[in-house]
């Protein structure tokens, strides 16, 4: 299998909607460089849970942040974390063939728990630059205390399913096109807006360029 090529495992099969799936490992990393918000998929005493959190990628691995209260961050157990990306609704001339233009990512493997410091420094860095870029040389590092309340998880990105709808509705050529009824996709986008400064601040604290940058530009 080629590097920049997905594993198709027992797990990251695609069984329905092959032609929306993807084993190329540059739609995975797009698909994680677009949001920074995951959803965490763990059983905990039996039960599932599922819980959103942050994150932060590298080359082959995910970062995921919690506080050490969390009984979903426990580390060594098998997870599941998805991102999904809405692109836009797809508006069919029949309900039926309504669908969504997404993109999605869902991430399958064993999370550890990191506990070596500097590697926690490391991950927490990855965490805040995917969100934020410039922002962790800006801000105060955290401290040992802080430190010791975080959990960090990473989770290896070797086994992954990847889906991407783009495009038109599928009833053009049908039966239902006789019908005279509008069709086609209602994009939906969103953007980061003008940053709201904390009332406690002096009136004079400057905006950093790393974030006043962001105002106006696409995220997702």
């Amino acid at each position: 299998m080629a590097p920049d090529q997905l594993p198709e495992t027992d797990l990251t099969r695609h069984r329905r909607l092959r032609d929306q799936g993807s084993l190329d490992r540059a739609d995975l990393d797009a698909i994680l460089d677009a949001g920074f918000v995951c959803h965490l998929g763990v059983v905990v005493e039996g039960r599932p849970l599922v819980v959103p959190t942050v994150y932060g990628r590298d080359e082959r691995r995910l970062y995921l942040h919690g506080s050490v209260a969390s009984r979903s961050l426990a580390g060594g157990t098998p997870v599941c974390v998805t991102v999904a990306h809405v692109d836009g609704l797809v508006l069919a001339r029949s309900v039926f063939e309504h669908g969504v233009n997404y993109r999605s990512a869902m991430i399958h493997g064993e999370a550890r728990k990191v506990t070596d410091p500097e590697e926690k420094l490391a991950g927490l860095r990855r965490l805040t630059e995917h969100a934020t870029p410039g922002q962790w040389s800006y801000a105060r590092r955290p401290s040992r205390k802080e430190l010791a309340a975080t959990t960090l998880l990473v989770l290896p990105l070797d086994e992954a399913s990847v889906k991407i709808r783009t495009g038109a509705p599928d009833d053009g050529d049908g039966p239902d096109a006789e019908l005279g009824l509008w069709a086609g996709v209602l994009p939906l986008t969103s953007a980061w807006g003008a940053p709201v400064p904390d009332p406690s601040l002096p009136p004079q604290t400057p905006i950093p360029a790393h974030i006043a940058r962001r105002e106006g530009t696409r995220h997702g």
